[in-house]
């Protein structure tokens, strides 16, 4: 397998083979191409598969790439554009969020669209305002762990919110959510997550110190526990409400998301929260937790406490970004 800039031809392919004391047809050329997406199909092109299989005396069907190259067309290929902020803390190491850029990425190969991302620290929403946001279609906040860069994320939340712009909030994106709603719409000036402010008096997130985990054990965690030892982490299930943004972008009545996280939505405050008009669409199967939150009037503004992006694939892609990129385009041609 030959890496290069551009391909290597026959005349350097039998040298190599020469030198190599390997058949010149084995010697594939691997040169930079336009998209990672196109390497199978280059790949297959040269007899990669067939000299493999041979050689392992497999006995296979030829590859059908059709589908495959169906998503390289459409990434190639695209017929709009749109512009995302994603507001973080790691903005200096973007690969912390590499799993939810591919996602955003599959969304926008499903619907012939370029997916524009636009990365902004959330510390500078905090010093230099929510300016630094204007002109974008949708806006994602992730998660992430600690109290820095949080007040920023909330007046993203805020800005979005206010401003009917296309909200999608994963993790810590749901709880700001749900944070920014309990001040600025219920009213509670000091409501905050006890991982940040332990001694408010609305505290509308929290940290849960027991729950039940899918093969029915009982996990208890407190303040001091470990960080890692006590996540609610994994494949778990959750139950959508029907009718809900949610329902409509999965089809399902059940989903299957991983979870990395220890605070949750705080039980005590979701009946008024709800009456002031934020939707608790997605819950645990057993009711007791909050798995996603919508707002009634908006036209789209969804937050998950888990991790869609680790389920998303370039073929199949994920149906809540799918509606997020979706939101965006009608948001675009506004």
């Amino acid at each position: 397998m030959c890496r290069s800039e551009v391909a290597i031809e026959a005349p350097e392919r039998s040298k190599i083979a020469l030198f190599t004391n390997v058949e010149q047809r084995a010697v594939i050329s691997l040169p930079d191409a336009e998209s990672i997406y196109t390497i199978p199909s280059l790949l297959k092109s040269q007899g990669l598969d067939e000299i493999v299989t041979q050689r392992f005396g497999l006995d296979c069907k030829e590859a059908d790439l059709t589908e495959w190259d169906a998503v390289a067309q459409a990434k190639l290929n695209p017929k709009r554009e749109v512009t995302i902020a994603m507001v973080g803390k790691y903005m200096e190491l973007l690969d912390a969020y590499k799993s939810l850029i591919e996602a955003i990425s599959h969304a926008g190969i499903k619907s012939y669209t370029k997916v524009n991302t636009r990365y902004i620290d959330a510390e500078d929403i905090e010093t230099q305002g929510v300016s630094l946001l204007a002109g974008v279609d949708a806006i994602l906040v992730p998660g992430g762990f600690g109290e820095r860069g949080t007040e920023g994320k909330i007046k993203t939340v805020q800005y979005a919110r206010e401003n009917k712009i296309p909200y999608l909030g994963i993790c810590l994106g749901m709880q700001v959510a749900v944070i920014e709603f309990a001040r600025n719409v219920a009213g509670w000036s000091d409501a905050n997550s006890s991982e940040f402010d332990a001694n408010s008096k609305h505290c509308v997130v929290g940290l849960i110190t027991e729950w039940t985990d899918e093969a029915g054990h009982v996990e208890q965690r407190s303040e001091g526990s470990d960080l890692g030892g006590t996540m609610r982490l994994g494949a778990q299930q959750c139950r959508l409400q029907e009718g809900s943004l949610a329902h409509q972008c999965y089809q399902q009545d059940v989903i299957t998301e991983r979870h990395r996280h220890r605070y949750e939505v705080n039980n005590t405050f979701v009946e008024q929260l709800e009456a002031a008009g934020l939707k608790f669409s997605g819950r645990s199967m057993d009711g007791s937790l909050v798995e996603m939150v919508e707002i009634v009037d908006h036209p789209w503004f969804v937050a998950c406490q888990f991790h869609p992006e680790f389920t998303s694939t370039p073929r199949a892609g994920h149906g809540l970004f799918e509606g997020f990129v979706g939101a965006a385009i009608i948001q675009a041609k506004k």
